[in-house]
């Protein structure tokens, strides 16, 4: 029946009757309640029992492919790292069976070539085994590994042809049916268009992207992901194509599909690999058409551990004392894309208990928090940051996050917030801790009421982190005075060189860089007296603040960054480096 193809015989051999929550209690991953909890979830909403575990937070993906490793005496192996052969890749030329099965194979046995191996999230899944060995002719070895793993190795090698693939079914049944925009709306799921937008998210979830465009060319649509804050193509579609894809957008988006001539504003809520993704949506009408940009925020991410932040241990002892006021006003500030958002929803996930009421306002609400009253403003309703402003201070809160001080009116408000007793945390468009006192003094901000109600602030940047795969070299003597260190020491310095695992950019991931202000007794005298930018970073300095370009060459120093990435935050000029500044 299976022709010339077959399974390995230790496969084979191995199909003993073990069922995978057995195997979890078995390694002391999950309880016996914990199991039958899940099995009678499983009954209700038919999904695999690893995913109903992960979804009611009884265990973890990595977890669960470490017990069946163990269990089954099966290797571990981790995709993320490996470049997989072309002659590998062509054995299946349909990637569909392997997000079906979740499966990805990735090396052939070195002492029997006729053996192929095969990362899998279920290994005792034998009917995908058996497919597997139909299609490749080959006998199959399974190794285990995580599904998220698979599925982001099936994305980066299959990825850009699943899509095209996609796009070429649709503009054979426009051609066929003589489709127009408006069928795009169908709900089919199936369809092709609605299938491509599902496809750039999710790959876009999987390369880890914080945005996605769709750009209008004048003979094409060029599709680009953010991926650690650069700009990446990688896709491209017939011009043909943009009103289905901007129309399905706008459906899913809660947008008006008839109106192309202005901007507008939508959001998607999609669950990719069991995890849920707000996807704001802005539509923008271009010369050549409307370009789709799409930021991806998940509630995990925001709401994460401070201490994955990205802080030193001082830095992490001054926020806290920070968080630890009754009242005043705690400022986050940085250009966009610079982290404060995340800054700010981990202060507020900090300081969430049943003993505080929290109102936050905010445009847009970036992800809902348990516990927290949220507020969206909508200026056509006449709800502005100010107008829900004095209406919270009627709600009794105890702590107030605005997502952003941007006019003199929501400013005073919070100044006035903070000196009657509430704990007030916001953000404000400057290049520096200092400049933010006076950025509000010039907005119209008494000095005295700022000195008296601003507990501290925290300017902040991001910079990529080196992957693994980084090369070292000897500074030379520029770097060196950038860096502040003296020329005749000797420094290793680190550079991207590029691997699988980061896509050949040399870099994974971001970090935050911080210079945290507290507002100090000298500090509240120098505000006081309305004092310079500089005479207040000058007093800062003296009382142990690290200014943005000092942590970033720390992070040089110590190889988690570039002095590429150093150059990104700030040019350090002659006088910077006299003053000891960097």
């Amino acid at each position: 029946m299976l022709s010339s193809a077959t399974i390995s015989n230790s496969a084979y051999l191995n199909r003993k009757k073990k069922r995978l929550g057995d195997m979890l209690i078995e390694e002391n991953v999950i309880t016996s309640e914990q199991l039958d909890e899940a099995l009678k979830k499983q009954k209700i909403e038919k999904k695999k029992l690893g995913t109903i575990l992960i979804e009611m937070g009884f265990t973890k993906e990595k977890d669960i492919a470490v017990a069946i490793q163990k269990q089954l005496g099966l290797d571990f192996v981790v995709l993320a790292g490996l470049r997989i052969r072309e002659d590998i890749l062509r054995l299946i030329s349909d990637s569909s069976i392997l997000k079906k099965h979740v499966m990805m194979p990735f090396a052939f046995r070195e002492d029997q070539s006729n053996t192929l191996y095969v990362a899998m999230s279920d290994p005792l899944d034998y009917i995908a085994q058996d497919d597997m060995a139909i299609i490749t002719n080959m006998e199959i070895q399974p190794v285990v590994a995580t599904m998220t793993d698979i599925l982001a190795t099936i994305d980066r090698y299959y990825g850009s042809a699943e899509a095209q693939a996609v796009a070429e079914q649709y503009t054979r049944e426009r051609e066929t049916q003589n489709k127009t925009e408006e069928t795009v709306a169908e709900v089919d799921s199936n369809a092709p268009i609605v299938k491509l937008v599902r496809t750039i998210i999710e790959q876009a979830v999987r390369q880890r992207a914080s945005d996605i465009h769709i750009e209008p060319l004048e003979t094409r649509i060029r599709v680009r992901y953010r991926v650690d804050g650069v700009l990446l193509e990688i896709g491209s579609y017939p011009i043909d194509m943009l009103a289905a894809i901007t129309t399905r957008v706008k459906i899913i988006g809660g947008m008006d599909i008839a109106e192309k001539r202005r901007p507008q504003d939508g959001r998607i809520t999609q669950i990719v690999d069991r995890m849920e993704y707000d996807v704001r949506v802005s539509a923008l009408p271009t010369v050549f058409g409307e370009k789709i940009v799409m930021r991806l925020t998940s509630k995990m991410t925001l709401s994460r551990d401070k201490k994955l932040l990205g802080f030193s241990d001082e830095e992490l002892m001054k926020f806290d004392k920070m968080l630890a006021n009754p009242h005043g006003i705690i400022l986050v500030t940085g250009p966009t894309g610079s982290g404060k958002s995340t800054t700010l929803y981990t202060a507020v996930s900090e300081l969430n208990t049943s003993e505080v009421n929290i109102i936050t306002v905010e445009d847009p609400v970036e992800a809902n928090i348990d516990g927290v009253n949220q507020v969206q403003v909508n200026p056509k309703a006449d709800l502005t940051f100010a107008s829900a402003l004095r209406s919270i201070l009627r709600q009794d809160p105890d702590i107030i996050m605005i997502g952003e001080i941007r006019d003199v009116e929501t400013a005073s408000i919070a100044v006035t917030a903070s000196i009657t007793g509430h704990l007030v945390v916001s953000t404000v468009h400057t290049n520096s801790a200092a400049s933010t006192i006076t950025r509000l003094v010039d907005m119209g901000i008494e000095p005295y009421l700022l000195a008296d109600s601003v507990v501290g602030v925290i300017a902040q940047r991001l910079v990529r982190r080196l992957c693994h795969c980084k090369t070292c070299r000897k500074a030379d003597t520029l770097e060196k005075q950038l860096l502040g260190i003296p020329d005749e020491e000797d420094i290793t310095i680190y550079e991207p060189r590029g691997c699988t695992e980061c896509n050949d950019t040399g870099y994974k991931g971001r970090i935050g860089v911080y210079e945290i202000m507290p507002v100090t007794n000298e500090l509240k005298r120098k505000i006081t007296k309305n004092a310079s930018i500089e005479e207040i970073e000058e007093t800062a300095l003296l009382e142990g603040m690290q200014t943005l370009k000092m942590s970033a060459a720390r992070y040089v120093l110590e190889g988690v960054t570039s002095i590429k990435e150093l150059r990104k935050i700030v040019y350090a000029n002659d006088e910077d480096v006299q003053k000891g500044r960097v």
